[in-house]
């Protein structure tokens, strides 16, 4: 078969489509040579010019295999991998001469659609993706057939990805599901995300601006107020001026709750952040999967969570959180780096000096002194120097919820007070269409945990005493200008809200059904369906079954189309009227036509010779003419439908 232009084109579209979506991922450099190396192939299939001699192609392929090692300082990974894949692919359309390469180029598309899911497995992803098979598809068929327009090509191909749904349904449902990737990536196949193991500032408020899905909560119960939802996160202890970090534990003890009340049962659904800690009410007391809870309870997964999880929890809300705590952590949150703040160092120590023996009173004084000192909540606070802290404090006076937190702490560490910054999440936003809570990175937020000698670690969230609203209501409802807020999140009109609550709650039962269908979903699902003593081997037998099940159907079809013959409406009307004389005793013998069975039945029947003369001289006239008179062919089925015997 010979390449045409048409089918060059068709190979173009296929590539085109399939790398578009990688621009994001793709060096800018990259991107530009493959849009050069398209139109290239497009001008010759137009032109009808002949292709780039070997040596070009080859010098070309060297100098960017050579420019993506230096770009990425590598040539394995993921990004590599990709990078590489799409750039060769694009380079093998100027070398197209057989059906062969252009069996190849369509394969080649085929793969390179897997990589997409890579980055995305989102609804949209997964449309463009099937309507880029379909043109993949489409060309194959041109490729086999060479004849057909366009429109009849997709026909087929959508013939055929209708087919295949039955197929991928029955291999989705009952396939095995095994622990764990099918094959094992490199490390940044995962993108890191979400909340770091550092705050400095500027941390959170960049958060703030990340519209992105941290996690979504299922409460089996009622759920709490919104002022009571603290999504316990990474826990700070160590400050060098600038950054506070986590440190390390000298315990692995873990901590001890007491004092508390009845448990809140909820379900988390957490998007991949390629970190290992996990998210829960404080305060965390029970996880449905593997998980350690640090000395200072925070929860912590064996691995980083790189895809999608699905845990059970149990959080109390009120307790008191280990009131026997070792000295050596007590230590470790009164450290201060030295020769740094001296005004919040002179503060502190006049507050407790005022309060020799009474910590929580020195907590009061922190807190009035934000609450009336002047303090504003903001996104774009100015920019802080070496002594951060004492420029927040008595100068700018502008922060976020980092500038509180961590200020609150240096004040009372300051002050002699035990103290550390709790990061995680606050709030979240109630979808009730699918009776849910929303976590955005934009509800990222940082607060305080003092510890109050037989009262435990007790949580204080300064930035409620600045900003109430943004504890109660949200984000939008606190900051001085919402304008350098996401657009979604500036409380927009309630018909867009509807319609994201819609698209989010349509989205979270695909992530839960479709790419949370791992083992313990299926064999659940599978239960519901009536299958007892659930193993895999039961699983693939069923599953092979399945499939030739519906093998054999689509063969019998197509075996009837091929017996079953389409017959034309002329013959229909002549055999009904044959049935008729049949019926009469004058059945039509397998080797007689119209005119001699008309003669036959006349010489019978010549009362009816008129007649029948009649309605076989139709017959012969409108079943061997080229084309079929509706007229005549009405006639002729009301003259039918008339005769009697």
């Amino acid at each position: 078969m010979k390449l045409t232009a048409q089918l060059t084109y068709g190979l173009i579209a296929c590539i085109l489509l399939v790398s578009a979506p990688h621009a994001d991922h793709l060096p800018i450099w990259v991107s530009a040579e493959c849009g050069a190396l398209l139109l290239w192939r497009a001008y010759l299939a137009r032109s009808g010019k002949a292709l780039p001699p070997r040596w070009l192609l080859l010098g070309i392929t060297v100098l960017s295999v050579m420019a993506i090692a230096a770009t990425f300082r590598s040539l394995f990974g993921r990004e590599v991998g990709v990078t590489l894949l799409i750039l060769l692919s694009t380079l093998k359309l100027l070398e197209l001469k057989a059906v062969r390469d252009a069996t190849i180029v369509v394969y080649l598309s085929c793969f390179i659609i897997i990589t997409n899911f890579f980055y995305s497995q989102s609804i949209p992803t997964a449309l463009f993706m099937l309507a880029t098979l379909l043109v993949i598809l489409a060309t194959w068929v041109h490729l086999q057939t060479g004849t057909l327009a366009f429109k009849p090509r997709l026909r087929i191909g959508g013939i055929l990805l209708l087919q295949a749904i039955p197929l991928s349904l029955i291999l989705f449902v009952l396939f095995p599901r095994v622990q764990g990737p099918l094959w094992g990536l490199p490390q940044d196949a995962y993108a890191s995300s979400g909340l770091s193991d550092t705050m400095s500032p500027g941390t959170m408020s960049k958060l703030s601006l990340n519209d992105a899905v941290a996690f979504r909560v299922t409460f089996d119960t009622a759920a709490p107020s919104r002022d009571r939802m603290y999504w316990r996160g990474p826990v700070l202890w160590d400050f060098d001026g600038t950054t506070w970090k986590r440190g390390r534990n000298p315990t692995t003890l873990e901590g001890v709750v007491e004092d508390t009340g009845m448990p809140l049962s909820y379900a988390v659904t957490l998007e991949p952040h390629n970190k290992r800690w996990l998210f829960a009410l404080d305060m965390p007391n029970k996880l449905s999967i593997k998980h350690r809870l640090t000395p200072d309870f925070q929860l912590l997964s064996d691995k980083p969570v790189n895809a999608r999880i699905r845990y059970q929890a149990d959080s109390f809300l009120s307790y008191r959180a280990n009131p026997d705590e070792l000295p050596r952590q007590l230590q470790r949150a009164l450290a201060l780096p030295r020769g740094l703040n001296p005004q919040t160092q002179e503060l502190a120590e006049s507050w407790r000096t005022s309060h020799p023996n009474d910590d929580a009173a020195i907590v009061r004084e922190v807190l009035r002194h934000f609450n009336q000192g002047g303090y504003v909540y903001t996104l774009e606070p100015p920019l802080l120097g070496a002594n951060g802290i004492d420029e927040f404090l008595f100068q700018t006076k502008q922060g976020f919820c980092e500038h509180y937190a961590g200020s609150f702490v240096y004040l009372l560490r300051a002050a002699g007070v035990p103290a550390r910054v709790v990061t995680g999440y606050q709030g979240g936003e109630y979808n009730a269409l699918g009776d849910y809570y929303i976590l955005r990175q934009a509800d990222a937020h940082a607060w305080a945990e003092v510890w109050l000698g037989e009262r435990g670690w007790v949580r204080y969230d300064p930035t409620a005493a600045i900003a109430p609203a943004r504890i109660e209501s949200g984000l939008s409802a606190a900051v001085s200008n919402p304008a350098s807020l996401p657009f979604m999140a500036r409380n927009p009109p309630a018909w867009l809200r509807e319609l994201r609550f819609n698209w989010d709650a349509m989205a979270n039962q695909w992530n839960q059904w479709v790419l949370g269908y791992d083992n313990e979903t299926q064999f659940a699902f599978l239960t519901r369906l009536g299958m007892e003593d659930i193993s895999w081997q039961k699983m693939a037998l069923n599953m092979l079954a399945g499939i030739f099940t519906l093998v054999g159907v689509f063969t019998l079809l197509l075996l009837r189309r091929l017996v079953v013959r389409q017959t034309d409406p002329v013959q229909t009307v002549w055999l009904k009227l044959c049935r008729k004389l049949e019926k009469a005793g004058l059945p039509r013998k397998v080797h007689e036509g119209p005119q001699d069975y008309a003669a036959r039945v006349i010489a019978t029947h010549p009362e009816i010779a008129a007649d029948m003369n009649d309605l076989a001289t139709r017959y012969v006239a409108l079943r061997y003419q080229a084309s079929h008179d509706d007229t005549a062919l009405s006639a002729f089925k009301h003259a039918v439908s008339a005769f009697k015997l």
